[in-house]
């Protein structure tokens, strides 16, 4: 049995742990917010699985409130289903869905005990960094829009767009690299226990001469598929930078390998050494494992995405009126058809909080348009029959007929999004530290080679020139320089992440170093979304006044009358108000009784001729009267994130400048102005274009910009500028162009990761002034052509050992003093 009472003090559901505003919900003795969360704990009580409960308190999530029946029936189109998919056989079907509510180890449990739920799902395994999980279903017993909505029904909505049905899927896992790391990590190992007779002088007798023979045939055995397949990324990479008239890093390590297996082949076939084939094997393996270690840091986190993973797959189309011609009825048939193949003058429905796909009229009275996404703008715009609404806004209120006039791909936000300024590629790392060492570093090794070379063919000993040259290209490779960046960064980018911070790759750690100047955008980056603080300024408002704000509140599409709401939460609603109007672009108004009009809304609306002069301009405000008087009204502020007054002021300390860029109309000037420390640095309506101009403008003056921001609308910015960062709350869920993410409870750090990011670069340079220490130890006996191929197979190991462990352990003690 179960019963809804009216809650007289906050009651926390069962389920979700959300306050349970307007009435309870009890069943077992349990108390829930709404009928979702109580259907959920039924199908896992039914199915033996509340023990779902043990593991976090209050583990669930609340069914989606915008959810309706239909929503994923595209997914039983057949060209969708094919696409959506990843595997069928015609009775078991594979699919990989995105959950983005997935959060605990309680949301796993009940994820993988699905089968459980339902009869048709075979199994489901999830992959908990990822929020993905892998789901095989019999189709003959569940649909694929039937396993949506099941997923939705227990608080897991999957999150389908655009870009999963028109993207090909490609597994994220570069299993080639795994490949040549393992096989090139056995050789290694081999090859160094084959030689240790060498390391250690043995081989005096016949026999163990023999059998150090037997051993390097084994060895070449060995680096063989070493130097043609494991290798092969170093060689590719660097025939590329040769054709294009320049040396990377990988160009002096290809001619080490190369170098070192020739003369090794040359060594052991014509039985004058034992070759460095050990040291070439070495090489191959640190090199890969430090990138696949630097790689692996945020490879979980998809930054190549374009406006179509923000579009939904389908909208509902609404059909033309039919008259049936018998019973003289009309009927309208409705339909889900896939956005690409929406045309002009199609009649399509959105509902709350839904994306406009394409540019269209509107055909209803009105609607409240949020244009954030695009333009910055938080306050939704306010539209009425007939006017254009463009694609990108998202419906706030109830569902609203539109009438498509231009097709997806020749709307705003796509013609928006394929701009030059979005899309440009200003080469942010073309000059980075390793880069610009191994220039010199590269040609300085080529020249003493040479050097060696001429001077014992002049001396007229031509086989120490040649032991001189190929020694010293094998003991000064790079490698160590390139270990130091990789293992460095890719430390960095570990701690970075653990601390919700996930970069795009370890080049931007350099970038992030040389930033002296930080831009900010307001809404939704400074702000936190849909939220804000409600103030009433005025005559103190009764109990029942309460109530009557916050019943009014619920009558009304405006975001702003949402938040009063909100802010009114624990307040129950008042039953005797009768007559709701609301006028359009005004307020709303409502009666107690026969004779006491309440309004609720603009300064005009309640009956006053201009706002208060004592009231400031940079708020929102709504007024309120109450029969014939005026009360006073709510000023909306908005919710800056938590520390941001601490952030602002360590990055001033530090002497970075501020500034802040907003699509925003002038708010909170006197609060901002004292955080950023100059009112001149606060530029509000910014359009995309002008943050762009701006970032332009300060790069031209010399500065290292570093763009923090949210939005499509910061996409050009963050392309311009040296390092973009989006913040989010949701790091799956981003703006792209941009070369990090930044989870938004965490943007108090940005001080303290710009200082590791420094500190990261000086232990790249600490790392290397170690191997160069290395180098020079073995140039001086490589120069004189007498270095013992022992000596040179010992030095590279130990300069790449000792590197890792060193940046290892300076990366850890600065993370522990940064962060």
């Amino acid at each position: 049995m179960s019963q809804s009472i009216s809650p007289t003090v906050e009651v926390a559901c069962y389920h979700c742990g959300a306050d349970c505003e307007e009435t309870v919900i009890v069943h077992d003795n349990k108390p829930f917010c709404c009928e979702g969360c109580k259907l959920v704990y039924e199908l896992l009580q039914e199915n033996e699985l509340c023990s779902y409960y043990d593991f976090t308190k209050n583990p669930g999530v609340s069914p989606d409130k915008n959810y309706y029946k239909g929503k994923y029936a595209y997914l039983d189109l057949p060209e969708v289903h094919q696409r959506i998919i990843q595997f069928t056989d015609g009775r078991q079907t594979h699919i990989n869905w995105y959950l983005p509510q997935m959060h605990c180890s309680s949301c796993v449990y009940l994820l993988e005990n699905l089968h459980r739920l339902q009869e048709g799902v075979i199994s489901a395994v999830v992959n908990f960094p990822e929020k993905r999980v892998r789901i095989i279903v019999d189709e003959e017993k569940i649909k694929l829009s039937q396993l949506a909505e099941l997923l939705t029904y227990i608080g897991y909505e999957p999150y389908i767009s655009l870009q999963d049905v028109e993207s090909d899927q490609s597994p994220k896992t570069n299993r080639t690299r795994l490949y040549k790391i393992g096989i090139s990590g056995f050789a290694f190992g081999n090859v160094m226990m084959m030689s240790f007779p060498d390391y250690f002088g043995l081989g005096d007798t016949q026999t163990d001469q023999k059998l150090q023979s037997l051993f390097s045939v084994f060895s070449v055995v060995l680096a063989l598929p070493v130097f043609f397949y494991a290798a092969s990324d170093f060689f590719v990479s660097a025939w590329k930078a040769i054709r294009k008239h320049y040396l990377n890093i990988d160009a002096p390590i290809a001619l080490a390998i190369l170098v070192t297996f020739v003369r090794s082949l040359y060594e052991i076939g014509t039985q004058t050494g034992v070759g460095y084939l050990d040291s070439m094997t070495g090489i191959v393996f640190f090199m890969l494992l430090g990138r696949y270690f630097q790689d692996k840091t945020y490879s979980v986190i998809s930054f190549d995405r374009d406006y179509k993973s923000y579009f939904p797959v389908a909208v509902t189309l609404l059909g033309k009126e039919q008259e049936a011609i018998t019973n003289h009825q009309s009927q309208v048939t409705n339909h889900q058809i896939l956005i690409t193949d929406l045309q002009a003058g199609d009649h399509i429905l959105i509902r709350n909080k839904e994306l406009i796909p394409a540019d269209a009229r509107l055909v209803s009275e009105r609607a409240m348009i949020d244009y954030s996404f695009v333009s910055g703008e938080s306050e939704p715009v306010e539209k009425t029959r007939n006017e254009i609404i463009y694609a990108g806004g998202r419906q706030v209120g109830g569902a609203i007929e539109l009438e498509v006039t231009k097709r997806v791909s020749q709307s705003y936000l796509t013609q928006l999004w394929n701009k030059d300024s979005f899309t440009q590629n200003n080469q942010k790392q073309d000059r980075d530290l390793v880069a610009q060492i191994n220039r010199y570093f590269t040609w300085t090794v080529l020249g003493l080679g040479l050097a060696g070379l001429v001077f014992w063919m002049w001396a007229g000993d031509l086989p120490r020139g040649i032991n001189a040259i190929t020694t010293i290209l094998i003991v000064a490779c790079p490698c160590a320089l390139l270990l130091s960046d990789t293992f460095t960064n890719g430390n960095i980018l570990g701690m970075f992440g653990k601390h919700k911070f996930y970069l795009k790759n370890a080049k931007v750690i350099e970038s992030l170093s040389e930033i002296d100047t930080v831009v900010f955008d307001k809404t939704g980056t400074l702000t936190l979304p849909d939220a804000g603080q409600i103030q009433f300024i005025g005559t103190p408002l009764t109990r029942i006044q309460q109530r009557i704000v916050r019943t009014m509140c619920e009558q009304s599409s405006h975001p702003l009358s949402r938040l009063i709401s909100k802010s009114l939460a624990a307040v129950p609603k008042e039953t005797a108000l009768k007559g709701f109007q609301e006028v359009e672009g005004k307020g709303i108004m409502a009666n107690l009784g026969e004779n006491c009009l309440i309004k609720l809304g603009s300064a005009a609306f309640v009956g006053l001729a201009e706002a208060p002069a004592t009231a400031s301009n940079a708020h929102s405000k709504v007024y309120f009267s109450f029969g014939e008087q005026q009360v006073g009204y709510f000023e909306i502020h908005s919710y800056y994130r938590d520390n941001l007054p601490d952030t602002l002021q360590a990055l001033k300390h530090k002497n970075y400048q501020t500034y802040l860029l907003s699509g925003d109309k002038p708010t909170d000037v006197a609060l901002l102005g004292h955080l950023f420390g100059d009112a001149t640095h606060l530029h509000f309506n910014q359009k995309p274009e002008d943050k762009l101009t701006f970032i332009e403008q300060l790069q031209q003056k010399g500065r290292k910009v570093l763009m923090v921001g949210d939005g499509l609308n910061d996409a050009g910015a963050l392309v311009q500028s040296n390092v973009g960062i989006a913040v989010s709350d949701n790091i799956n869920n981003f703006s792209p162009a941009c070369d990090g993410i930044l989870e938004g409870s965490h943007l108090s750090f940005l001080p303290q990761y710009v200082r590791l990011a420094k500190a990261g670069r000086s232990i790249v340079v600490q790392s290397f002034i170690i191997s160069v220490v290395y180098n020079i130890i073995g140039l001086s006996f490589a120069l004189t052509g007498t270095l013992a191929p022992v000596i040179a197979a010992i030095l590279m190991p130990a300069s790449s050992i000792s590197i890792v462990l060193y940046t290892t352990i300076a990366s850890r003690i600065a993370t522990a003093r940064a962060l």
